[in-house]
C-alpha cells in the first residue's frame, strides 16, 4: 500500500482487546488516507504507529478520504473487521512477506521502550473531519502554541497532596500573636496527623511594650505601630476563607494600664477583635507549639520562651505513657514578669559590659529562686534537654551556623551543645553594638535586644544544667493552630468529610474574628 506522502506503508494486522477502546490512543506514525472502501484488510496507519506489534483494524470506509471514519474504525473486535473477514499480518516496509509472530512481537517491544517517555506535545492530534494529514496551518499553530505545564497523574490509593484529604480541600485557620516586641500571623491548612502547612504568614517588630516599664503605660507610638502592623493582618485575613481563627495577645497588654483600652481601638480601626491570655495559657501553648521537637527518647524536659515583656517556663515529665497532646504532661511553669525589652531597658542593652551582663543574670536568678519546683527533674543526662523558643535562641543558632541569612529551615530543630551555647554567648558579648548590627541573623532591630535576652538563657541553664539545647524557630501561633486543629479533629481520619457535608460551622465569623 502507498502513502501519498511517504510512499509505501506496511498493511496492518490483529486486534485490539475490547477494554482499551476507551483509552486514548497512542498513536506512532502519521495516519494515511483509507485506500478503497471495499477493501477491508487493507487500512492506514495511525501517526507514529511503528511500535511493531499487533496493529489496529478498520471497518471499511464508505468513502475515500474520510477523516473521521478513520478515526471511529479504530475499534476491532477479536482481530476482526466488520465483514468478518482477518486483515493481513503487519509487513514492514521492504519486506514482502509477514514475519514470524515472535519477532514481531519483539520489534513492538523494542519500537514501545524507544518512544516511551516522549513528551505528548510532540504527538500531533488528528483532525475530527476531512483528511488524516495535518494541513500546513495547523501544523504551524501546534508548533507555536505554548506549552503547558504537565500535572503528574496521582494513582489511586496513592497519598493526597497537602491541603486535600479524601477528594477535599482542607479547611483554613489563623493565628495571631501580638507580643511585646512582635505582631505575628500565621494561616495555615492541616496535611498529615499533628502536622499543617502553612499558607500565609507575616512577622513585623512593632515594639509595643517599649517604654512600658518605666511608665506602666502603652505608648501612642508603639500602640500606631502595632495598629497599622494590625492592618494587614486584617486585610490577610479578609482575603482568605478561614474556617477559624484565633487572636491573642500577652504580656504588653495584659500589664499596660491601657492595655484593654489599646484593644478596643484595635477592633475600631482593624476589625479584630484580639484576646488578652493569661500567663498559663501563654505556657501550655508555648508547649503545644514545641511537642514535635521533644526527643523520644526525652523523660523530662524544660521548655523556655524567652519573650519581649515576659519568659515562659515549662517543667515536662513524660514517663512511659506519652500523650498526643505533651501540654498534659507539664507538672510545673512559671512566668516571670521579665523579657528581652524591659530586662534590656533597665539595664541598657546597647552598650553591654560583662559587669553589666552578670547583673541581669542575676536579677533573673533572683526572680528562679521564688520558682517552687523540684530538683530531681533529671533523671539522666540522656533523658533529659532543654527546648528554646525565642528569638534570642534562634539568633545564637544562626550566629553559631554563620548563616549569610537567617534561615528558618536549617535553624528550627537544631541541636546546640552546652559548650557551644557558651561560645556563642561570650562571641557575641564581645561584639559592640555595630558589629552586633551587621550580622544577618541580628541586624539592628535586634542588636539591643540580643544579650538581654542571652542573660535569661544563662540563668535558666545555672538553674537545669543540660548537656544539650534544641532550638524552636516556633511559638504561640503554632500552638493556636495545633490546638484548634486537634479539637476540630480534622487529623481523625473520615472527620473532616462529615465537617464538609454538614459545612463550616460559622463561616461568615471565625472565631476570635469580627466580620
Amino acid at each position: 500500500m502507498n502513502d501519498p506522502d511517504s510512499g509505501e506503508k506496511p498493511s496492518v494486522s490483529g486486534a485490539r482487546v475490547a477494554g482499551d477502546a476507551g483509552r486514548p490512543k497512542r498513536s506512532r506514525r502519521r495516519k494515511g488516507k483509507q485506500k478503497g472502501a471495499t477493501a477491508p484488510s487493507v487500512v492506514s496507519l495511525s501517526a507514529g504507529q511503528v511500535d511493531g506489534s499487533t496493529g489496529t483494524a478498520e471497518r471499511p470506509q464508505s468513502a475515500p478520504g474520510g477523516g473521521s471514519n478513520a478515526r471511529r474504525n479504530k475499534r476491532r473486535r477479536h482481530g476482526k473487521v466488520a465483514g468478518g473477514e482477518n486483515v493481513r499480518p503487519l509487513v514492514p516496509v521492504g519486506q514482502s512477506e509477514s514475519p514470524h509472530p515472535d519477532e514481531r512481537h519483539a520489534e513492538g517491544r523494542r519500537n514501545r521502550r524507544k518512544h516511551r517517555g516522549k513528551k505528548a506535545s510532540a504527538r500531533v492530534s488528528q483532525p475530527v473531519s476531512g483528511s488524516a494529514v495535518v494541513q500546513p496551518a495547523t501544523q504551524a499553530f501546534i508548533e507555536q502554541r505554548p506549552s503547558v505545564p504537565h500535572e503528574p497523574r496521582r494513582d489511586a490509593g496513592s497519598a493526597p497532596r497537602g491541603g486535600e484529604r479524601d477528594g477535599f480541600e482542607m479547611p483554613l485557620y489563623a493565628a495571631l500573636d501580638l507580643g511585646t516586641n512582635n505582631c505575628r500571623l500565621l494561616i495555615a491548612q492541616p496535611t498529615r496527623p499533628g502536622q499543617f502547612r502553612v499558607v500565609d504568614a507575616f512577622s513585623r517588630i512593632v515594639r509595643l511594650g517599649e517604654g512600658l516599664g518605666a511608665s506602666g503605660r502603652l505608648s501612642e507610638e508603639a500602640m500606631d505601630r502595632s495598629v497599622e502592623a494590625l492592618k494587614v493582618c486584617a486585610t490577610k485575613l479578609k482575603s482568605r476563607n478561614i474556617r477559624r481563627a484565633r487572636l491573642i495577645a500577652t504580656e504588653a497588654c495584659r500589664s499596660a494600664e491601657n492595655g484593654e483600652t489599646f484593644l478596643v481601638r484595635v477592633k475600631e480601626e482593624t476589625g479584630l477583635d484580639l484576646e488578652i491570655i493569661n500567663r498559663e495559657t501563654e505556657a501550655r501553648l508555648a508547649v503545644s507549639g514545641c511537642s514535635s521537637l521533644v526527643g523520644r527518647e526525652a523523660k523530662s524536659v524544660v521548655l523556655f520562651d524567652i519573650g519581649g515583656g515576659s519568659s515562659e517556663i515549662a517543667v515536662i515529665r513524660i514517663g512511659d505513657n506519652r500523650s498526643s497532646r505533651l501540654a498534659n504532661h507539664i507538672t510545673h511553669w512559671t512566668s516571670l514578669p521579665v523579657g528581652v525589652v524591659t530586662l534590656s531597658e533597665r539595664h541598657g542593652g546597647r552598650d553591654v559590659t560583662p559587669e553589666s551582663f552578670q547583673g541581669m543574670v542575676s536579677e533573673v536568678e533572683g526572680m528562679l529562686a521564688k520558682f517552687d519546683c523540684p530538683g530531681d527533674i533529671v533523671h539522666a543526662p540522656e533523658d533529659f534537654h532543654l527546648i528554646g523558643t525565642s528569638g534570642t535562641v534562634t539568633t545564637l543558632a544562626g550566629v553559631h551556623l554563620d548563616l549569610p541569612r537567617y534561615d528558618r529551615r536549617r535553624v528550627d530543630g537544631v541541636w546546640l551543645s552546652d559548650d557551644e551555647v557558651t561560645a556563642m554567648q561570650a562571641r557575641l558579648l564581645s561584639w559592640d553594638f555595630n558589629a552586633r548590627a551587621a550580622n544577618p541573623c541580628i541586624g539592628p532591630d535586634r542588636a539591643d535586644l540580643v544579650l538581654a535576652g542571652c542573660a535569661i538563657l544563662e540563668a535558666i541553664r545555672k538553674r537545669w544544667p543540660s548537656r544539650r539545647m534544641r532550638v524552636a524557630d516556633r511559638g504561640l501561633r503554632e500552638g493556636l493552630l495545633t490546638d484548634m486543629m486537634a479539637d476540630d479533629g480534622v487529623w481523625r481520619r473520615g472527620r473532616h468529610r462529615r465537617n464538609h457535608r454538614a459545612g463550616p460551622r460559622n463561616p461568615a465569623k471565625p472565631e476570635g474574628q469580627a466580620s
